[in-house]
């Protein structure tokens, strides 16, 4: 024993020598692995497949086992594997679905020693036993595992998940006969490779998919996962059921995770995407990573540690064509840059800040803060001491809660449920959506609503004409970002040849009067109503009142009016008889007076003048910037239910405008508060209405059930409820025998269920299955 632990330590310190060190490769990376000297470390990926040496003076390559001239797809690897065991014998997963092993021994270039062709499609992993020689595991996007004796030619195992792709599979540090499985829907599964008939445990370990798992070398019950939904798990195995002991919140998917050697809480994580670092996690403080490598330029692949028992070297591959030898001592540590202090809103407008106390308690002549009385702000840098793991600095939290009904969310509630986005046309849904936002008391949303009706609605069709009456709009205050002020500014070039028109049509007909003093006031009503200068939000209000007046007044003349000359009859509506010129034979010139000195003529004027605003020949593309600058206004601002809501109705208007990593943000915003208040149905409609790839997929994610007969436990390949083995019925109610019609609920460790109420009352009394196969069920 001691002549044993004298060559460990030996070995060990052998491995502490060394450096941070890289090395340019031919070709992108998908995997590495080092021998179990650490003197040497393969490279594997779609166009490489090499062998390099680790020295001092850095990365030597050794091997090229790419050899041939036309080089099969079996070379096309994506992981491998060196045993650590038997230094020369290696493993690939190739993306033809063929597992291959490799000789380093073999006298010839060719290393290439056997070739399993039983997948069907991409082999995700390949595994050595840690003790057994001979045995290979493999995990395929077909959805099965494979076991090969390497002294046979075929597998000698096949595992089922009855799921989707495997995505890792590792065997256990500490039982010879189990090994772990994670998948795409996001289950992980313990396998005895004695029984391949079904697996001994499964729980879902995240929401997504499982990308990769490891045990822990020390602590051998310890399974930790990582997957699409950003978060690092360690799940503890020697529990009757899985339990989560430590979460891990990363800013990006997680595509490896590896224990840290002779570190019992340190794990190493890189992304799939987006991020190229790799972390150092101590899982006891899952919020800000104890250690970071930031040299790689696109997305880390490989990760893996130099020895089982050397802590400071790790190997990493890139999609940047680099290979890096990482030290420890030479990583960042973001701890060393963060902020002391934060502050936080909560969804209901609570207001949370934390303060460091050891600081403040230690002022002459203030107290510690506590409760909100700070009043001072205090500024201050954190000095790094690298002696210390962690900074022990202890913090006081204080949370501001909004009194009740203060920040209220009914509105949200309310308008998410009661908007149209789809199902009518575009006109309508702008008007009712802007009814519902003036109900609960919106009037800028209802604007905005209102706005879009007529600047995107179609002036051929008279039931979604923008020629609308402006009074709807005057008592709205329009938002800041497209005022009404910004939008006469920007159409004034577009119209001031339009509206030079009318005053002059204008004048024509006013001209044909005998009173100069007439003609005058007319004038001045004119360029009030079409000259150059700007309407606000005042002018329309008194354009409003004005309208109101008129309407109370029931169309009498004011006194400063023109005198009467015959008796009003009734006219058309003021466009028609402007459409015509008194110059015209087929007008006479007392019609044309009395067509401009109508009071009906004097209330239309004021009509048409959102038609002079919002010319109908400017195209919608016109109006493109306001409304994105409106969009970003409302996303900023934190409203994302208008900007997704707008984003719907409109569609291709503007959808093309702004780019998809914006929109699909702004979908993922409003999908989450949505689910959040537990808004389901709208949700599924917001999901299903997007037209963002990564959105409109959500529906489509781990929708396939894969049903086990309950009787012979075999899958149900028909697309009925008989099975077509045994020819029994799979849909038995367990307690009442007879076939279930509705609802049926059942238990995913043996198969079996019924109806719902009933087993529900079976449940209550008895913690073991009702058709007595001894499995202990649980109804959640």
């Amino acid at each position: 024993m001691a002549v044993m632990e004298k060559m460990t330590r030996a070995s060990s310190g052998g491995m502490i020598s060394g450096r941070t060190m890289f090395c340019h490769l031919d070709a992108p990376a998908n995997a590495i692995s080092v021998c179990r000297d650490a003197t040497q470390v393969v490279v594997a990926g779609r166009n490489i497949f090499k062998i390099f040496a680790l020295e001092d003076e850095g990365f030597v390559e050794r091997l090229n086992l790419r050899v041939g001239r036309k080089p099969s797809l079996n070379f096309s690897c994506a992981d491998v594997m060196w045993h650590q065991m038997e230094e020369n014998l290696l493993a690939t997963a190739a993306t033809n679905g063929a597992v291959v092993t490799w000789n380093l021994g073999r006298p010839c270039r060719n290393k290439q020693e056997q070739l399993f062709t039983e997948h069907k499609r991409t082999v995700n992993k390949v595994c050595f036993h840690p003790t057994e020689v001979h045995m290979l595991l493999s995990g395929s996007q077909d959805g099965y595992m494979k076991c090969f004796d390497l002294r046979k030619k075929e597998s000698v195992s096949t595992f089922s998940g009855q799921s989707e792709s495997v995505r890792d599979v590792q065997f256990s540090m500490k039982d010879y006969f189990t090994f772990a499985a994670s998948f795409e829907n996001g289950n992980v599964q313990l396998w005895d490779i004695r029984r391949p008939d079904r697996y001994e445990r499964m729980f879902t370990a995240h929401t997504g998919p499982v990308f990769c798992c490891d045990w822990h070398p020390e602590d051998r019950g310890w399974l930790a996962t990582g997957g699409r939904d950003k978060m690092v798990k360690v799940w503890d195995m020697t529990t009757n059921r899985a339990k989560e002991i430590f979460c891990v919140q990363t800013i990006a998917s997680v595509a490896r995770v590896k224990w840290r050697p002779e570190r019992k809480w340190h794990l190493a994580t890189c992304s799939m995407m987006v991020d190229h670092n790799i972390y150092v996690w101590d899982v006891r403080r899952p919020y800000i990573p104890f250690a970071t490598f930031e040299e790689h330029k696109d997305v880390t692949t490989g990760i893996v540690w130099r020895h089982q028992h050397d802590p400071d070297f790790l190997l990493s591959g890139s999609k940047d064509s680099t290979l890096y030898q990482h030290m420890f001592k030479d990583a960042s540590r973001p701890v060393d840059r963060a902020n002391p202090e934060g502050l936080c809103f909560g969804l209901f407008g609570d207001l949370a800040f934390a303060a460091k106390e050891s600081l403040m308690s230690g002022e002459v002549g203030r107290k510690p803060y506590a409760g909100g009385d700070r009043r001072y702000p205090i500024f201050f840098f954190k000095k790094p001491d690298v002696t210390e793991q962690f900074a022990q600095v202890s913090s006081a939290l204080s949370v501001f809660e909004t009194a009740p009904g203060g920040a209220p969310m009914d509105w949200f509630i309310k308008t998410a449920r009661r908007y149209l986005l789809s199902g009518r046309p575009f006109a309508e849904l702008c008007e009712h959506n802007a009814k519902v936002a003036k109900d609960l008391n919106r009037p800028q949303v209802s604007t905005t609503w209102t706005m879009l009706r007529i600047m995107f609605s179609d002036p051929a069709n008279p039931s979604s004409s923008s020629n609308h009456n402006l009074s709807k709009l005057g008592n709205l205050p329009l938002m800041n970002s497209f005022s009404m002020k910004e939008m006469s500014s920007a159409l004034t070039e577009r119209n001031k040849e339009n509206r030079q028109d009318n005053i002059h049509n204008l004048d024509s007909n006013l001209n044909t009067t005998e009173d100069n003093e007439e003609t005058e006031g007319s004038e001045g009503q004119a360029e009030y109503l079409f000259g150059d200068a700007e309407l606000d939000d005042d002018d329309l209000y008194s354009m409003e009142h004005e309208n109101q007046a008129a309407e109370e007044a029931e169309f009498s003349l004011p006194q400063e009016a023109f005198p009467l000359r015959h008796e009003i009859v009734d006219h058309p509506s003021a466009p028609e008889p402007l459409t015509e010129k008194p110059e015209s034979p087929h007008v006479s010139g007392s019609e044309a007076e009395a067509t401009c000195l109508t009071p009906m003529e004097s209330f239309s004027l004021i009509s048409v003048s959102s038609s002079l605003l919002f010319p109908p020949h400017l195209p919608p593309a016109f109006f493109s910037p306001v409304v994105i600058a409106m969009l970003r206004y409302y996303a900023e601002q934190g409203d994302v239910q208008m900007a997704v809501s707008v984003l719907i109705v409109l569609g291709d208007r503007i959808r093309r405008e702004i780019d998809e990593l914006t929109q699909e943000h702004w979908y993922m915003s409003y999908i989450d508060l949505l689910q959040r208040f537990e808004l389901w149905n709208v949700s599924n409609e917001v999901i299903k209405l997007s037209t963002c790839g990564a959105i409109s997929c959500l529906n489509q994610a781990s929708t396939t059930l894969h049903i086990n007969c309950s009787n012979c436990k075999r899958p149900m390949n028909n697309r009925g409820w008989i099975c077509d083995r045994c020819h029994q019925c799979a849909s038995v109610c367990a307690v009442c025998h007879h076939v279930v019609k509705g609802v049926f609920v059942w238990c995913q460790g043996c198969s079996h269920g019924g109806h719902l109420t009933h087993i529900m009352d079976w449940l209550r009394n008895s913690t073991y299955c009702p058709a007595a196969c001894g499995h202990q069920c649980e109804y959640t």
